[in-house]
C-alpha cells in the first residue's frame, strides 16, 4: 500500500534527513588511509544519537551495525569491521535515520585520497544517474521514469546498474511500496502524486549487473569483483517538484 506524506509528515522528515547531512559532513573528515570501517560506523552512531536519533539500520531484520560501509567492488550492506581503509579505495557508505516517527535513508560513496580516472568515473557517472533519476520525480509522471534515466546514464558510460536490488518509498517504515527499479522502460509503474517519499539510489557497477551475498549474510559483492558505487536521496514528489530531503 502506498502512503503518501502531508507537508507537515515532510517537513519532519526533512529535519530527519539534515542529522544525514551531517553525517556525511563527518564521514568526508573522517575517511583516510589508516582509519578503520568500525571506528567510522561508532562515529556516525554517535552523531546520530547526540542528534536524538535512532540508528535506522542497526537491529533491522539482525543488523549488527549503525551503518552499511561497502568498500570497492562490495556494492551494498557492508559490515563495518577492523580493516582499514587505503589510499585509492572506494567507500560506499549508506546511513539511515529514525527520529519523531519517520525514517530517512541516504547513501554516498566517498573517495579514499586519490582514486583512479575509471573510479572517478564510476562516482560521477553514478551520482549524475541519481540526480537524472530525481528531476523525473514529479507529479503526473510514472514511476518507470525515474528507472529509465539512471539506467541511460549509466549505460551512456559503458556500466551496468544493478538489477536484483532496488529503491524504495519510504516514511514511518523503513520500506514502504512502490519498489523503484534502476532499470526499465519508461511510462510505466504508478503515476507519482504529490506527497509519495522515495529512496531513490543507484548502485552501479564497472562491470556486469550481476551480484551476489557473502558468507555474513548481508555483504553483497558484484560477482566479477568490478567497482561499484552507490548513491541515495530521499526525495519527496512535491506540486512544485521533487523534494531532496536528505540534502
Amino acid at each position: 500500500m502506498i502512503v503518501l506524506k502531508s507537508p507537515s509528515e515532510i517537513a519532519v522528515m526533512h529535519a530527519n534527513g539534515q542529522i544525514v547531512v551531517e553525517c556525511f559532513e563527518l564521514a568526508r573528515d573522517f575517511i583516510r588511509p589508516g582509519r578503520s570501517c568500525r571506528e567510522l560506523d561508532a562515529a556516525i552512531e554517535g552523531l546520530i544519537v547526540a542528534r536524538g536519533g535512532v540508528p535506522a539500520f542497526k537491529g533491522f531484520h539482525g543488523y549488527p551495525a549503525a551503518t552499511c560501509i561497502s568498500v570497492n567492488e562490495e556494492v551494498v550492506h557492508g559490515i563495518p569491521d577492523e580493516r582499514t581503509l587505503r589510499e585509492g579505495d572506494i567507500v560506499g557508505l549508506d546511513i539511515g535515520v529514525f527520529k519523531d516517527g519517520f525514517y530517512v535513508d541516504s547513501a554516498r560513496t566517498i573517495p579514499v585520497g586519490g582514486i583512479s580516472r575509471g573510479a572517478q568515473t564510476l562516482l560521477d557517472v553514478t551520482w549524475d544517474a541519481l540526480e537524472r533519476g530525481i528531476e523525473q520525480a514529479r507529479p503526473g509522471n510514472r514511476l518507470t521514469d525515474i528507472s529509465h534515466a539512471v539506467e541511460t546514464r549509466a549505460k551512456q558510460a559503458g556500466f551496468s546498474v544493478v538489477r536484483s536490488l532496488v529503491g524504495h518509498g519510504i516514511g514511518r517504515r523503513m520500506h514502504e511500496d512502490p519498489q523503484v527499479p534502476n532499470f526499465g522502460a519508461p511510462g510505466q509503474g504508478i503515476v507519482l502524486e504529490a506527497g509519495l517519499v522515495l529512496a531513490i539510489e543507484p548502485m552501479v557497477n564497472v562491470g556486469a549487473a550481476e551480484v551476489f551475498t557473502l558468507e555474513d549474510g548481508w555483504t553483497i559483492v558484484t560477482a566479477d569483483r568490478s567497482l561499484s558505487a552507490h548513491f541515495e536521496d530521499t526525495v519527496a514528489v512535491t506540486v512544485d517538484g521533487p523534494k531532496i530531503l536528505t540534502r
